[in-house]
């Protein structure tokens, strides 16, 4: 197919190191602009990375003509401003997550996502360990699914990066929390019922720094999680069935281009020798991602559909609804 011709707005740190390599690797993708705030800023990145051309200003890449998709990794609070601006341009977005800061946010994408496509950037969806972990649930490998465990970390307390700062957008939650919600209805192929929440905060930045979190997918079914950006770096997802377990090693953060391994036990043996691990084929989740997002740009919407702002309005209801339970300290409804 003809590449789809990408604009990249800001020269945040995850776009210059992890997306735009991703996307220079594949032949179905052509990062032709990148812009920020900072014509130097953008015209740098665009040295380094071989970007044809530099903006500085977010406005200036979405009136060039030549661009169709947009990937916006800019910080949280500007996510549904800058896609929606996008949208009114005529470009389709790929928003890194949170998409929005609540439900009713993510919500003001609707009727722009009539007209482009939308998508919140969780490209873990796209690695083969989790869809392997989802095809061994579907078969029944480890007996109903009952229970997701989530554990992820690390350690940032430098008040001045943007996940410390609590006005637009930091801590914990928004930032890898989000990741353990997706899980949980990943695996379940549910949205939950009810939350409830557990959240330390940060006395000098005011951020959650540790927030776990208990949800109620209905009918026995839980996801229990934590995470912390004040804890050593770690990470680890449980998938707990009544005959077996699956267990991903590196779920979130999974090494470009090496191959991902995944434990499946089948027999509960404490000591471990009833554990299988499968080496899953080396991917790039980024690459993948961006390749599904492009296919669909020149589907043009015939082909198959990914995940679109409904997606994203389901996962700001869960995370509205911890932050809730944060007030109040009750269960709360997902809704």
């Amino acid at each position: 197919m003809k590449p789809v011709a990408w604009g990249v707005l800001s020269t945040a740190r995850i776009g210059l190191q992890q997306v735009i390599p991703a996307m220079q690797s594949s032949p179905l993708v052509e990062v032709r602009a990148i812009a920020s705030r900072s014509l130097p800023a953008a015209q740098e990145a665009a040295r380094t990375l071989g970007i044809a051309q530099a903006y500085g200003s977010y406005e200036a890449l979405l009136a060039d003509p030549q661009i169709e998709a947009i990937y916006n990794p800019l910080p949280n609070h500007l996510h549904v401003p800058l896609t929606l601006q996008a949208a009114a341009a005529g470009k389709h977005v790929l928003c890194e997550k949170p998409v929005a800061l609540s439900a009713a946010e993510a919500e003001t994408l609707r009727a722009a996502s009539a007209q482009v496509l939308i998508e919140e950037a969780f490209m873990v969806r796209h690695h083969p360990q989790w869809r392997r972990a989802r095809e061994l649930v579907r078969a029944g490998r480890i007996g109903e699914l009952q229970a997701v465990q989530v554990f992820f970390s690390y350690f940032n307390d430098d008040p001045g990066n943007i996940r410390n700062q609590p006005g637009i957008g930091g801590g914990a939650l928004y930032d890898i929390g989000c990741y353990a919600v997706l899980a949980g209805r990943y695996l379940f192929e549910a949205e939950p019922l009810r939350a409830v929440s557990l959240v330390d905060r940060d006395p000098r930045m005011g951020t959650d720094r540790l927030t776990s979190a208990l949800l109620d997918f209905g009918a026995g079914r839980q996801l229990n999680f934590t995470v912390s950006t004040q804890s050593v770096r770690f990470q680890r997802v449980q998938v707990v069935g009544t005959l077996g377990r699956i267990e991903l090693f590196i779920p979130f953060n999974a090494a470009r281009g090496e191959p991902m391994h995944l434990a499946l036990d089948e027999g509960g043996r404490l000591d471990g020798s009833s554990v299988t691990v499968e080496t899953l084929p080396a991917a790039d989740q980024y690459r993948l991602q961006v390749e599904d997002f492009s296919r669909r740009v020149r589907d043009a919407g015939h082909g198959p559909q990914g995940a679109g702002v409904e997606d994203a309005v389901a996962q700001a209801r869960v995370i509205d609804a911890l932050w809730r339970s944060e007030r109040t300290g009750r269960w709360e409804a997902v809704a």
